[in-house]
């Protein structure tokens, strides 16, 4: 099982490893710091090192418990047992480190006004822009401008943003840790959840990357919005 570097130090850009398995449909390393996609969050690129040979890696993709890093070429001649180094592009990474700390926050803000009454039902990263789906019939854009500046006033506390693991019996405990019925499910599923903490505002099981500090973000701002049926409005929004 490749050890994830990312979950226990998002901010680690580089390690060194050892090639587990490397075919037509990828390598597998031992360890690594490339983010394999999920939950909204894409996958990293970035660039492994072997006796200076540089092999480009467009995507990172998870299959179970491996992480399977996508090469640009099939043709990189690795092989079980080779040395590598890895290292991300780090923009690309901590821009949607940014990003999904942003969504989390967002969804607290909605979570904590029951006045809205809404449910932010999915959401998706991208490098300079990111989009969160609202169950919310009455939503406006300039209800949605409000929240995002909600969202800012909190940005503006300078909260702390930290990472713990809790039982399953500890997560289970807590009312709304996991928001849509496939995270409860999964809660159900482990014997440990990590739980990203925005601190004295939310705490959400999660395994993506964040920011260490809400003030990391920068500033959210609203793009646009989009209907799409009844009772689903898509907010688009960027960070600076």
């Amino acid at each position: 099982m490749t050890e994830k570097i990312y979950l226990s130090d998002a901010f680690a850009n580089e390690n060194e490893a050892t090639v587990e398995s490397a075919n037509e449909n990828g390598i597998i390393l031992d360890r690594t710091v490339f983010y394999a996609r999920g939950g909204g969050q894409p996958g990293d690129s970035g660039y492994l090192f072997l006796d200076g040979k540089k092999i480009e890696i467009k995507d990172t993709i998870k299959e179970g418990e491996e992480v399977i890093h996508i090469p640009t070429s099939t043709d990189h001649m690795l092989k079980n047992g080779d040395k590598v180094k890895c290292q991300l592009d780090w923009d690309k990474r901590y821009a949607h480190m940014k990003y999904h700390t942003a969504i989390h926050l967002i969804d607290a803000v909605v979570n904590m006004n029951p006045g809205y009454q809404g449910l932010i039902t999915g959401s998706q990263i991208y490098e300079d822009r990111s989009r969160v789906d609202f169950s919310m019939e009455d939503l406006s854009t300039d209800l949605a401008i409000s929240i995002l500046e909600k969202a800012n006033e909190e940005i503006r506390k300078k909260r702390e943003v930290v990472v713990k693991y809790l039982t399953r019996d500890e997560a289970l405990s807590l009312p709304n840790l996991a928001r849509t019925k496939p995270g409860r499910e999964l809660i159900n599923s482990l014997e440990i959840v990590r739980v990203v903490e925005i601190a004295g505002l939310d705490q959400q099981a999660d395994g993506g990357t964040h920011v260490r500090n809400l003030s990391d973000i920068g500033e959210i701002k609203f793009s646009k919005m989009e209907n799409k049926g009844k009772n689903n409005k898509r907010v688009y929004f960027t960070v600076s």
